[in-house]
């Protein structure tokens, strides 16, 4: 049976859920976009990754993995691993630090502890949107790597859409997190 919806005047977007957007992701209908992330019910198409983001995304992937073996840590690094953040959410972060990196599906939204982007072209989403989005769904650190700054916006204490603890690091110097325990890497080969 079909449910009544009011009367509207004013034409509202409709907003995918995260099973909507597998569902039709499954059925292959954003292969022509290359990679695609859910963002507040949008699909949101992900630009190309040229080279200093991607290299720089390497070398932090190695670095932060590294780091979390070093520990001895249970955690893992995943790069480009989708999050599931219902009922509107399927970001897609350039490393994704999980308690849970096996499995099938998504990465489960209460598995993360760090999330990282790097951002050569995004700088405003990464520090805008997605940081509301994280914050809102309580990701207890966020890093944003400013690729043409050579600085990391490092965040913790989420509140509402905002971190409430915030500090700038260059490039050069050693970065460590507010919340998992010992975890630090030199950045000077950024």
């Amino acid at each position: 049976m079909t449910e009544l919806v009011p009367l509207t005047t004013t034409p509202k977007p409709v907003k995918l859920r995260v099973e909507d957007y597998l569902a039709l992701d499954g059925l292959g209908a954003f292969d022509a976009y290359g990679k695609t992330e859910l963002i507040e019910g949008e699909v949101v198409y992900m630009n190309a990754r040229h080279r200093p983001h991607a290299r720089i995304k390497s070398r932090l992937h190695f670095l932060v993995a590294s780091a979390l073996r070093d520990l001895g840590s249970a955690m893992e690094a995943l790069v480009e691993g989708s999050v599931s953040m219902p009922p509107h959410n399927v970001p897609e972060p350039d490393i994704a630090i999980t308690a849970e990196p096996e499995g099938e599906g998504l990465i489960p939204l209460a598995s993360l502890a760090l999330v990282i982007e790097v951002a050569d072209a995004t700088l405003r989403n990464d520090l805008g949107r997605k940081q509301r989005i994280y914050a809102r769904e309580r990701v207890p650190e966020y890093w944003v790597v400013d690729v043409k700054k050579g600085i990391i916006h490092q965040m913790w204490a989420p509140e509402g859409e905002a971190y409430a603890e915030r500090r700038e690091v260059a490039f050069g110097q050693r970065i460590t997190a507010m919340t998992i325990e010992n975890l630090a890497i030199a950045t000077d080969r950024l």
